[in-house]
Formats: structure tokens, sequence, C-alpha cells
């Protein structure tokens, strides 16, 4: 089980510093944050509509190239006249989602800002820059390492066939390793707030490290695309690094952690 511990607030600053707000005002402040964030991805999307084919290059670019080095057609099909016009819909409002993303991340916490003490609330510009940072950093390493690797293996290994790849399937398998590695990234921010309200710990984490490989080696199976060790092991070693970095952060912000360095300073 998990220490858990009771977020201690800063020295000097209560609870009633922090404004309170009734269910129903809860709710009509969730209502305000989800239709505000709705306008800015309908406007990312519009914004990204027109350069939905453009988008689309970039992705398949990885599958050009994999077919390329195995000297076959290097092209996509589609079963259904309709497909392309839905793919180009599909990718202009996920790229309108990612591109509204800083302002949807401010609504998210603009909401929970009330309930976060004063000292806690100048996390805002860390939260939204790592929050973008780490997804980017995420799919690049996706895009550039992961998802090339991946698709060489396969072409390669089926290159005794004419691969008939539709763009529907390439797109779903392309979006899940890009936006679940993206996720996955995203680990030490979970960590943070996780930490932050006191319900984990960094010995809590240390201690359980075996269990915690194990688990990522089960995620890192479950996602690859391919059943090759290796490229088990190149979605693993960021996920172990990550979850160590999430230990210091753990270390950094649990109040126990916190009020421990307090008093041995005061001392």
């Amino acid at each position: 089980m998990p220490e858990l511990a009771a977020a201690v607030p800063p020295s000097g600053e209560a609870k009633d510093d922090m404004p309170a707000m009734s269910f129903l005002e809860h709710l009509e402040e969730l209502r305000r944050r989800i239709i505000y964030s709705l306008i800015a991805v309908a406007v990312g999307f519009f914004a990204c509509w027109a350069y939905a084919e453009k988008i689309y290059g970039i992705m398949q670019a990885p599958i050009m190239t994999a077919l390329h080095n195995n000297g076959l057609a290097e092209k996509l099909v589609y079963l259904n006249p309709t497909e392309p016009f839905n793919l180009y819909l599909k990718v202009a409002a996920l790229a309108g989602l990612f591109v509204a993303s800083p302002f949807v991340l401010y609504q998210v916490w603009l909401f929970i800002s009330p309930g976060l003490y004063r000292n806690e609330k100048r996390y805002v510009f860390p939260f939204m820059f790592s929050t973008v940072a780490l997804f980017l950093a995420g799919g690049i390493f996706g895009y550039k390492i992961v998802y090339p690797a991946a698709l060489d293996f396969l072409i390669n290994y089926g290159k005794q066939f004419q691969p008939m790849i539709t763009i529907g399937e390439y797109t779903d398998l392309f979006l899940t390793i890009i936006i679940g590695l993206g996720v996955i990234f995203e680990l030490p921010i979970l960590v943070f707030f996780l930490s932050l309200m006191g319900v984990v710990t960094a010995g809590f984490m240390w201690k359980n490290l075996r269990y915690a490989i194990l688990v990522i080696f089960i995620i890192a199976a479950i996602i690859t695309p391919t059943t090759d060790i290796l490229n088990m092991c190149i979605f693993a070693a960021p996920m172990i690094g990550l979850y160590a970095l999430s230990i210091g952060i753990a270390w950094l912000v649990h109040p126990t952690a916190r009020r421990a360095r307090r008093e041995k300073q005061g001392k």
C-alpha cells in the first residue's frame, strides 16, 4: 500500500485563504471551461484544414521510406471513395486539437487552481510547458526512432508479398504509436500531481521499482507493433528513464518530504 499523507499547507497559509465554491458553481465553471476549449479546438480545426494534405504527407513519410528501402511501390491505397475525405477530417481535427492544446491545458488549470494553495498556483506555466514539451518529446521519439524501426522490420519481414496498406489502417497504427508514446511521456506530470496530493511517495515508488519495470515491459509489449525484443526494449527504455525521473519529482514535491526539509532547515 502506498504511504498516504495529507497535503500539508505551507506555513502561514490556511485552507480558508482558498475561494470556496458550491457544487453548482463547480459545474458551471466546468461547463464554461469545456465550452472555451471546444471553441479553441474548432478554431484550430479550421486553421489546419487547409494544411491537412501536407500534414498527412509528414505522417506517411515513415512508411514511404520503409517501402522505398525494400524496393516496393511507395503508395497507400483506400477502399472507399469517402475514405480520403474522412481521413483529412480526422487529420485536421487532431492537428487542431494539438494546436489548441496550450489553451485547453490552461482551461484545465483554471478549473483545478481554486483547489490549490496560493504557492502551488505558481506551477501553472511549468505545468503547461512541461505537459506540451513531454508530449512532443514522446511523439518525436516515436516518429524518429520507434516507428521507422518498427515499419522497416515489418515491411522487410513480409517483403515477399505485395503490400496493400490502406490509408485508414496506416493512420490508426501511426496514431496509436505516436499518441501512445506522447501520453506515456506524461508520466512525470501525473506523478507530480499525485505526489502533491500525497497519494504516492518517492519511497513507495523506489520500493516497487521491480514491479514498475515489469509493468513497463508489459505496456511496451502491448503497444509495440512488432514481436521482436529489440523494439520492445526501445519502447521500454525511455519509460524506465521517465519512472526514475518521476521518483525524483515525487521526492521534491511530496508534502512529507517538504515538511521534513523545512524542519531540518529550521534547526
